[in-house]
This record gives structure tokens, sequence and C-alpha cells, in this order.
């Protein structure tokens, strides 16, 4: 059976009241991302970079899947071959939409790290730098999210995974960040059926062999009817 992986960006979330980096009045407008969104940042000011990952996580917690999210889970549950899914979001909406198996490449806003020793733990509704690691006890917590300058998570299992797949869709994503950016690159060069659906053209709309424009709650649930439809 025709193995899948699935790449899912900022503009899935977008519909579900999560704004991208590039909203214009968003929240991420009103802040500098060299300050909130860097390990020199951090280091500069914890306080300022809790208060936005704070903000950020209360406005999760208000928001819900959207018919795409839902689409997507429906995809894992009916199709007979393995469905990888990877976002670079780090809202939790996937899960809540049912989906099991997601690999969250730059962390995830539930969930909190130390800085000092690595552990990981369910993040509270507020954080702030004075909270003490579970583990080891020391004051160095952080957002278990993925900033400007770090490595992404699972690297070689997304990549392991790429290699292996019959068909790769990038969903709701510019394609301006690198390492995600060069997904399409390396499936297309392992043979695999690449799929685009986005709001717009991106940058590397060129390199997909079949694309879908439109807001993602319609063009998704329309894609997973198709593909269920023709297996």
């Amino acid at each position: 059976m025709k193995r899948i992986v699935i790449l899912t960006g900022a503009g899935i979330s977008a519909e579900s009241g999560l704004g991208t980096f590039r909203d214009v009045g968003g929240v991420w407008s009103q802040y500098d991302l060299q300050e909130v969104a860097t390990p020199q940042g951090f280091a500069r000011n914890p306080a300022l970079v809790h208060d936005f990952y704070n903000h950020r996580r209360a406005n999760l917690l208000t928001a819900s899947p959207n018919p795409a999210h839902v689409a997507l889970a429906r995809l894992e549950r009916e199709w007979p071959g393995r469905v990888d899914l990877v976002t670079q979001n780090i809202d939790d909406l996937h899960e809540r939409a049912g989906h099991r198996n997601v690999i969250h490449m730059h962390g995830e806003l539930m969930e909190a790290k130390c800085a000092e020793c690595g552990a990981h733990w369910e993040a509270p509704k507020r954080m702030q730098a004075s909270d003490p690691c579970p583990e080891c006890g020391e004051s160095a917590t952080r957002p278990d999210v993925v900033w400007f300058g770090e490595i992404p998570y699972d690297m070689d299992l997304i990549e392991s995974r790429i290699a292996e797949c019959d068909i790769f869709a990038s969903i709701g994503t510019s394609g301006q960040v690198f390492p995600a950016a060069g997904f399409v690159l390396q499936a297309n060069a392992m043979g695999a059926h690449t799929v685009e659906l986005n709001l717009e053209a991106s940058e590397l709309s060129g390199m997909f062999e079949e694309r879908h424009e439109g807001p993602a709650s319609d063009i998704v649930p329309a894609w997973v009817d198709a593909l269920l439809s023709a297996r």
C-alpha cells in the first residue's frame, strides 16, 4: 500500500484563529522575533519570552480543530497504508482532531522544557523562567519549542519517512523556512508524487506535480475524499 507523508504549516491552523508569521496586525507582528523566538532573546529577557508564549498558549486553548485537521485525522484512520504527519506547528490541533501519530518538528506549545537538563513536562497555562524543573530542580524553565537557530526535532526520522514515501503533501506552508522547505526536493528525488495544498502559490510551487489552491478547510477535505475514493 502507498505510504503518505504530510507536512503541515501555519496555514492549516489559520482558520482556527491561530495567526501566521505574516499576518498583518497579528500577534507575531507585535513582537520582534529576535527577542521572542531565539535563544539569545530568551537569555536577554526570559520574562518577555514567557509573556509571549503564555499569550499564545491562552489563544490556543480557545481554538478548535477545523475541517482540514479533521480530514487528515480521517485519512490516518482510513488509509490502508502508512500516513506520517510532520508539522511545523507548535499547536495541538492535529491531536485534538483525532490524529494519533504527529511529529512536531518545532516542538509543542503545551509542553515545557528545562534549559539546564533537557527534561520535558506538560506546560501549565502560565510559565515563568523561575519555575523549578521537576527533574533537576533548577529554575531554567522554557517553552519546549524550537527557536530560530536551533535544530528541529526528529530530523533523521522525518528524512527516513520521506525517503520511503509514495506521496508527499505540503499543506499550508510558505516554503521559506529550512529544513522543511527542502522536503519536497528530497521527495522528488526519491520518485514520490508531490502535492501542494495552499491558500496561494508559494515560492516552491513549481516543485510540485499537483497543486490545489484555496482555504485549507475546503481543499484538504476534498483532497482526502479523492484519495480515499481512489484507493
